[in-house]
């Protein structure tokens, strides 16, 4: 792995990259997308430019590739945005060339299946930024919520150290993309809970790494990720997705990374806010908790047997979150489990 950096960072009215490198969505819910682009330019100030597969379904790995290098390849393009996420941008990194990535490093806003692409930038030595989605949170129904728009604002816009706080109030039930009359009203939230720490109580600096718990598990599986003693001091970001996964499973999937020799090398483990609600299981609250606390204790069974020492923070609003925290993908961090505070530097 190559030495972190971060790359420069764009200013108000500059033109930035929107591309897909996993699912087309814009193609399909053209009204949430087009909603994504004006907040992007009427509240950020920043004139979004599209590639060839932006508004395409099912593009070939290879294009999808060749639109990335391109939007890291053009002088006037500053900062690069993901639509959405996806299931297969597995098979569209080695179609990168990294050669141009790493002459023209830019800050890359995604998250999810995006974790590929922010994996494959930090091996390359360059800070990504894991969160940021066009469509999910620029296109949010009713209005940004201001704590995303805070954090994303200071992760483009600025280099200093930024000092993450709870949400006062959360959700992970959205409307349906499908009724574009749901745009006009707020998604249903409710009262914030803090966060949780659990474990060793002490200061951790370091870098951060992680994501979507899920798409790791298929990077280990394809061996993408870089050996552990590289990895070794990192704060591990871990958030899981709208797949739901069961509790057994998410113990197994940290488990497989303890045996990889992964989590022994990480002194602190932030967790995102357990997604529990889904169309296809749209929970109730009480079901919701009962869902996230099954989550808890499964990694914290995994980081006992791995990583005893670690200090570990609980629901935290990145990855699938709404509101949504934008956290430096390889970026510095501090985790202070004294005063329970946790700042990072964009």
């Amino acid at each position: 792995m190559e030495q972190l950096r971060y790359p420069p960072k764009p200013k108000p009215g500059d033109r930035v990259a929107v591309v897909s490198p996993s699912a087309g969505l814009p193609a399909i819910f053209p009204h949430v997308y087009e909603l994504g682009l004006r907040r992007l330019r009427e509240e950020l100030g920043l004139e979004p430019v599209e590639y060839p597969t932006t508004r395409a379904v099912h593009a070939d790995p290879r294009d999808r590739a060749r639109d990335v290098t391109a939007a890291f390849a053009d002088p006037t393009v500053t900062a690069v945005l993901a639509t959405v996420g996806g299931d297969d941008q597995l098979t569209v990194t080695p179609h990168l060339d990294d050669a141009v990535l790493r002459a023209n490093p830019k800050p890359f806003f995604g998250y999810s299946d995006n974790t590929n692409l922010l994996n494959h930038l930090h091996k390359l030595g360059i800070v990504g930024y894991h969160g940021g989605s066009v469509l999910v949170h620029l296109g949010r129904p009713g209005a940004l919520h201001p704590l995303s728009t805070e954090s994303l604002r200071a992760a483009l816009f600025t280099t200093d150290w930024y000092e993450l706080r709870p949400a006062d109030e959360w959700g992970d039930q959205p409307h349906d993309w499908n009724d574009p009359a749901t745009l006009a009203t707020e998604p249903p939230m409710v009262p914030g809970t803090g966060w949780t720490w659990l474990g060793n109580r002490r200061v951790v600096t370091g870098r951060t790494w992680g994501g979507n718990l899920e798409i790791l598990h298929w990077l280990a599986a394809a061996d993408r990720i870089a050996p552990a003693a590289e990895l070794a001091g990192s704060v591990l970001v871990i958030e899981t997705s709208e797949e739901l996964p069961p509790a057994v499973e998410v113990y197994r999937m940290l488990r497989n990374l303890g045996e990889r020799g992964l989590l022994a090398g990480f002194p602190a483990v932030l967790v995102g806010r357990a997604k529990a609600w889904d169309f296809a299981r749209p929970h109730t609250v009480a079901e919701r908790r009962a869902y996230a606390e099954a989550q808890r204790d499964a990694i914290m069974r995994a980081l006992a047997a791995y990583a005893p020492e670690a200090v570990v923070v609980f629901d935290l609003d990145l990855g699938h979150t709404d509101p949504q925290l934008i956290i430096p993908y390889g970026g510095e961090i501090r985790v202070d489990a004294l005063t329970g505070r946790i700042t990072v530097r964009y």
